[in-house]
Parts: C-alpha cells; structure tokens; sequence
C-alpha cells in the first residue's frame, strides 16, 4: 500500500507520463507533485482542474444522479490528462491528476494503472 511520495513516483512510471499530482478539489491545493515540464506548471494544471471536477459533482447531483466519478479524461492535441477521485474515507475531496503524451502513453494502460495507484493508496 503505497504512500504519497510511492504513489506519485509510481505512477510517474506509466508509459508517457509527463506529470501527477494529487488535488484537493475544494481549496485547489497540490498536496504533492511529481514530473512536469518547464512550460507546465502542475501545481497551476492541477489546481485548474478542480473547477471541472467541481462542476462534474454540481451536474451529477443537479440530475440526481446516484453514481460517481470513475475518472475524467481530457484530451489535448499531444496530451491525455487524466483525472482520479480518490475513493477511499481518508481520501474524500481528493483527486490524482496525471498527464501523458498521447504519442508514447496507452490510454487503457494508463486508466487502468492510475486505477490500481489510486485504490492502493494510503492516505
């Protein structure tokens, strides 16, 4: 059962990843990154990213909904950002955040691996 620091190295070694982080999305905070690039800023994509798993929460509940967010996929021209809400009592209002390249990643490898992190992780 990985921690933090384990999580986020393990997930920085799935195919193509170029960053993660995990979020709280009620305040926007990163409580830890790894990766990035020099023209991203993880803990400003992440934080951004908040906004869209807060409005996903508004539209399940506006419909009534009785289901929950699996993940969030965002695909850009050369990027998949991934978006995990962390399922466990100790992880509510958290989310991982990944992003891979689309040219080196595999989109199901990397669902299905950042699934195994997140369900695994020890808060």
């Amino acid at each position: 059962m990985p921690n933090l620091d384990m999580a986020l190295k393990t997930a920085m070694s799935i195919d193509g990843a170029i960053g993660a982080a995990l979020v709280d999305y009620n305040s926007g905070m990163t409580l830890g990154v790894a990766g990035g690039t020099g023209e991203i800023d993880l803990t400003v994509a992440a934080a951004g990213n908040t906004d869209v798993v807060r409005a996903k929460l508004r539209t399940i509940e506006m419909l009534n909904l009785n289901d929950e967010i699996e993940d969030i996929l965002i695909t850009l021209g050369t990027q998949y950002h991934l978006i995990r809400p962390v399922t466990s009592r100790t992880g509510k209002g958290l989310f991982l955040y990944l992003m891979v390249s689309k040219s080196r990643a595999n989109l199901a490898m990397a669902r299905h691996q950042l699934r195994s992190i997140e369900e695994s992780l020890e808060l």
